[in-house]
């Protein structure tokens, strides 16, 4: 009787155990919050930049986000020199990559002003000037090759 009491037990905080971790998501699961973030979370998606795509708006743009965004996103967008970028959840996606990209000028817009919660990505409205955040959407259709901003500063001391 004993015997078997233990061995319902310890099958039974194996399920239990086994049932408690996590995994990734599934590609499904992966799609389908990409989708309501584009598509329903997300505002603004029909507001056009009224800033020009030109040199100095580019560089403006990278003089804003230099000061407010590479804490998480590195020098270069892209996550290069963050020292807890692997120990993040939600993880910090590559402001490169397609899924971020895909975003039109105005949901960037919208993203930096209000932040996406739970993600942990703040929002800026108040902290930033509607020409600053426009820069940083410009700048973030033309971030540099991954690695060649450096480390940033906050980093390396």
């Amino acid at each position: 009787m004993r015997r078997t009491f233990a061995l319902s037990l310890t099958a039974g905080i194996a399920l239990g155990l086994a049932g408690c971790r996590a995994n990734p998501p599934s590609n499904f699961e992966t799609k389908t919050v990409v989708f309501a973030k584009h598509h329903i979370f997300i505002g603004n998606k029909r507001e056009h930049n009224p800033l020009m795509d030109n040199t100095q708006t580019r560089t403006d743009g990278k003089e804003a986000f230099s000061h407010y965004c590479v804490a998480c996103h590195g020098m270069d967008g892209q996550n290069t020199g963050v020292p807890f970028i692997d120990h993040i959840s939600p993880p910090i996606p590559s402001l490169a990559s397609p899924e971020v990209q895909s975003y039109t000028d105005g949901q960037l817009k919208w993203i930096l002003d209000n932040g996406i919660w739970p993600s942990g990505m703040p929002g800026s409205k108040g902290t930033l000037s509607d020409d600053e955040l426009w820069s940083i959407v410009v700048y973030l259709r033309h971030l540099p090759p991954i690695g060649s901003q450096g480390t940033p500063d906050m980093y390396t001391h």
